[in-house]
């Protein structure tokens, strides 16, 4: 059995709703664990008005039963609490009344999938790209990944993730243990551990917003306390850390992945770039750095996973853009939807999830089992077989 998901809905509608299949039986969920990763989505210096609305929780509807996963499919539901002023525009069934009446988008906005999408889909009324394009849909996959990071808790791994950098302000590196890093990250509003970037931070937020703008950044996960060997280099497509750049690049917003030194290693020698092989009685097989994140052949090295993601520039501007309405196909200013000035801190725990995600698709994949206790015990007869190799 493979971990997979769906997401249906849009960000003006009544809800989104996931369904995952492949959980395996008797994981034990945590619904205040599962719902405060929702909530951390939705923080961070920047955010819009939205965000004043929703207060986003996880209701779990099918595939679980007194805590525990049945091993059926598992459906949950996030509700839109904004949904009620978008009853009438939003309403599945047709409704009377003009462009106007409607909320009809016919200018797209540069950036967006407004015009690529409605000329795919032949639809006229631009709003129906729009809707289920947004970023809003982030929140369905957060619950998802979420889900994920509790099934890899039981076996000791760890997610983190950070800021790394927002516009032209870099903060410094944070070398912490993952526990500490977590810890003092949420208490930042803009999840840095550097004070001094933090405040520069902010005040880049505050001045792009206040031009109509909006402003991008990097930002980066850490996984610790995964075994050697998820992934495998034998197919392209079951390179693990492939699989999980096309995840980061498919968050909204995200233009480029870097995992370990990234682009770094392109531009120094090899033996500067190439993480050394070392063995002790009580570790057993490790690397003296970790250039590579985590990974070598498409597979998992046991030394943690490092990912960044870059989140350009927030499309949605109040200075709008030039555009060109698909109606007259004179130009006009882009139509401007409610947004953020900056989301890169929220964007940072939607990568969490999304990585976190895959990771749990491959310790699945390699370990296999229907039921927590079957896949257990899997685990520890690997272990056995890593410690005697």
């Amino acid at each position: 059995m493979t971990l997979r998901y769906l997401t249906a809905g849009e960000t003006h509608g009544p809800q989104l709703t996931a369904i995952i299949e492949g959980l395996p039986s008797n994981l034990e969920l945590d619904f205040e664990a599962l719902n405060f990763q929702l909530q951390r989505r939705q923080k961070g210096h920047g955010r819009g008005r939205r965000m004043q609305i929703e207060t986003d929780e996880a209701q779990i509807v099918g595939g679980v039963r007194h805590g525990k996963t049945t091993g059926a499919p598992v459906a949950l539901v996030v509700e839109n609490k904004d949904w009620k002023h978008w009853t009438t525009v939003m309403n599945v069934e047709p409704i009377e009344g003009g462009d106007e009446a409607k909320r009809r988008v016919h200018r797209p906005r540069p950036g967006h999938a407004d015009l690529n999408g409605g000329m795919k889909y032949n639809l006229k009324d631009l709003r129906n790209v729009l809707e289920r394009s947004s970023a809003r849909e982030t929140a369905a996959r957060v619950a998802v990944g979420a889900i994920a990071r509790q099934f890899l808790a039981k076996f000791g791994v760890k997610v983190a993730g950070h800021v790394v950098s927002i516009g032209d302000v870099v903060a410094q590196a944070p070398n912490l243990p993952i526990d500490e890093l977590i810890e003092q990250t949420e208490a930042s509003p803009v999840r840095v551990v550097d004070k001094d970037a933090e405040q520069k931070m902010m005040d880049l937020i505050d001045k792009t917003k206040a031009d109509g703008d909006s402003i991008g950044g990097i930002v980066e996960c850490i996984i610790e306390g995964l075994p050697v060997g998820l992934g495998s280099h034998v197919q392209w497509d079951r390179k693990l850390d492939g699989r999980i750049a096309q995840a980061v690049v498919s968050i909204n917003a995200f233009k480029g992945v870097e995992i370990g030194m990234g682009f770094e290693a392109g531009r120094i020698p090899g033996s500067q770039v190439h993480d050394p092989i070392m063995h002790s009685a009580d570790r057993g097989f490790y690397r003296a750095s970790n250039n590579a994140g985590g990974f070598e052949g498409g597979m998992t090295t046991g030394e943690p996973i490092v990912v960044r993601g870059v989140m350009k520039p927030i499309p949605t501007l109040y200075k709008p853009l030039a555009s060109v309405d698909i109606d007259t196909k004179e130009p006009f200013t882009a139509q401007v939807e409610r947004s953020d000035a900056c989301a890169v801190p929220a964007a940072s725990v939607v990568l969490e999830h999304v990585v976190t995600w895959e990771v749990a698709k491959a310790f699945i994949e390699k370990f296999g089992g229907d039921s927590m206790e079957e896949i257990e015990a899997n685990v520890r007869n690997y272990l056995s077989q890593l410690e005697a190799y």
